[in-house]
């Protein structure tokens, strides 16, 4: 570590022990109030100035405090190869998840790292941090414009060939950044947070890292949880050689194990609401005490295997095969929805957290009983020959949140599933927007045709969006778009939202589902809603 990141990263970090209240004891945090940014992101500083990761860390977000649980910790970052320089380009693991963003990165912090160091930081690097790597990057303020995308949405560019035996076509891109080739393709993504990671059924967005097409392994029941943990490995030297720009030689395998040890041994959740308070307390199980020690299984609670047990093998909610399902995913806060003022002391302070405790719990009672009517999502709806439930399709199948949030306390789904929503396709009525109305015009316009099985040439049956997804991977036509959704615990620690940024906030992710699945929900639902997501 030179010299200057070392003072740049004592600068902008700040230690503030203090003594929080939990049900079952006293304990101590590290609230970090400053944007704890700079290479090494949000890590506490020891006494004798080495820096390490604590078992237990908490961190301001816009909605109050998120804290980190580190079974591992306390973790020497000095020594840990997540921390380390592996590659050519002074990027790390850690450039791109940082623990003072919930594990990820957020356009504040990264704004903050390019203010800082004249857009020089090992974020910003053109081979994927700009929006094309052609980009020139000689001046500020052609750093600024060249990676925008970072800056604005905390994207990077991810740059996938399209597999030779795809059976379709790229027909055309139209990517307003240059890079426009139709054999390489540039995807723009939100790097995925690198906690909560037991509860994982794939690896990465398009579930590359958990394919055949990359030489790992599908995630399944009966080989969890090493497939998980080799796909991380695995994905460890994928990041070096991409992101960091390594030869492969690391991490060495003992590195690799080192960096698995430490990631999925991290968990986060939110600790603090602004307006409700801790989020422990009246019988509260918020944190990411209670959700280290949430039990899973590959397949748990499945909602597809609920409705075809052929499927999503074994399924069960209690026990592996035991045939329960639920809806009612999260039950973290059911005991707000019973707060009565007259339990409390007159004072306005009282009823006004009190009153944000019982929206939380409406809108985790919204989360677990809204009804939607799901229509044109590939992955669901369509034919079971191109990833759909039953044959023929299914042209509306009347589902709720728990379609495809199925993991108890956790909110992704229990089983390797990749969905399309709409949150990279253009609407129809306008372009310029995707399917539920959020903008898209920052992002690329990409045509695929599917090809003739017998002429190899492509077919009039076309498609445009701005991220071909798990087609990307294995060759599909019917796959382009299918991404995956994240775990949904510690979202206000992350913004912006869905794998291409385009939710700036939790209310435009819940506006676009409204729109998406014509929900007609009240502005009232919506800020229920909201309020239970915040506190995630």
């Amino acid at each position: 570590m030179g010299p200057l990141r070392n003072r740049l990263e004592l600068s902008f970090s700040r230690r503030v022990s203090e003594k929080g209240r939990v049900a079952r004891g006293r304990r101590h945090v590290v609230l970090a109030t400053a944007f704890l940014l700079i290479c090494a992101g949000g890590l506490a500083i020891a006494q004798n100035s080495s820096l390490f990761v604590p078992r237990y860390q908490e961190f301001a977000d816009p909605d109050g405090r998120f804290a980190n649980l580190n079974l591992g910790g306390p973790t020497d970052t000095t020594k840990n190869p997540f921390f380390l320089d592996l590659g050519t380009n002074g990027r790390r693991c850690v450039t791109c998840h940082q623990a003072s963003d919930a594990w990820s990165v957020t356009p504040p912090h990264i704004q903050f790292r390019f203010d800082t160091t004249r857009g020089t930081d090992p974020i910003f690097r053109p081979v994927d941090g700009a929006n094309c790597p052609i980009a020139d990057v000689s001046t500020l303020g052609e750093r600024r414009e060249a990676y925008s995308l970072l800056l604005t949405r905390g994207l990077i560019r991810v740059g996938v060939a399209v597999p030779p035996t795809a059976d379709y076509q790229v027909v055309s891109v139209y990517n307003q950044y240059g890079c426009n080739a139709t054999d390489i393709i540039s995807m723009y993504r939100r790097p995925l947070p690198t906690t909560n990671l037991p509860f994982l059924s794939a690896v990465m967005f398009d579930g590359r890292e958990s394919s055949p097409a990359t030489g790992t392994t599908k995630i399944s029941y009966n080989n969890y949880p090493n497939s998980l943990l080799a796909d991380l490995a695995h994905q460890s030297v994928d990041a070096t050689v991409i992101h960091a720009q390594g030869d492969g030689t690391r991490p060495t395998p003992e590195e690799q194990q080192q960096i698995v040890n430490f990631e999925t041994k991290i968990f986060t959740a939110q600790t603090r609401d602004r307006h409700a308070g801790d989020l422990d307390e009246d019988g509260a199980k918020g944190g990411p005490a209670p959700l280290s020690t949430q039990p899973f299984f590959i397949s748990v609670n499945s909602s597809v295997h609920f409705l075809l047990p052929a499927f999503e093998q074994p399924g069960g909610l209690l026990a592996p095969g035991d045939g329960q399902f639920t809806a009612r995913i999260f039950s973290l806060f059911d005991n707000w929805a019973h707060i009565d003022d007259r339990d409390y002391e007159k004072h306005d302070d009282y009823e006004r957290r009190n009153s944000a405790r019982r929206s939380i719990a409406r809108g985790e009672e919204i989360f677990n009983t809204l009804e939607i009517p799901i229509t044109g999502v590939a992955g669901i709806n369509d034919d079971v020959a191109a990833g759909g439930l039953v044959a023929g399709g299914i042209p509306s199948l009347q589902g709720n949140c728990a379609t495809c949030h199925d993991t108890p306390n956790v909110g992704n789904h229990s089983f390797p599933t990749p969905l399309d929503i709409g949150t990279g396709d253009p609407s129809p009525s306008n372009p310029s927007v995707n399917l539920g109305g959020l903008d898209l015009t920052y992002l690329p316009e990409i045509t695929v045709c599917r090809k003739n099985a017998t002429s190899g040439l492509p077919t009039s049956d076309c498609k445009t969006t701005t991220d071909l997804g798990q087609a990307l991977i294995d060759g599909k036509f019917d796959h382009v778009g299918k991404i995956k959704g994240p775990i949904l615990r510690g979202l206000a620690g992350r913004a912006p939202y869905f794998h291409n940024g385009s939710a700036a906030t939790l209310m435009d992710a819940v506006n676009f589902y409204d729109t998406r699945f014509n929900l007609h929900l009240s502005q009232q639902d919506k800020n229920d809603l909201v309020a239970f997501l915040k506190i995630l």
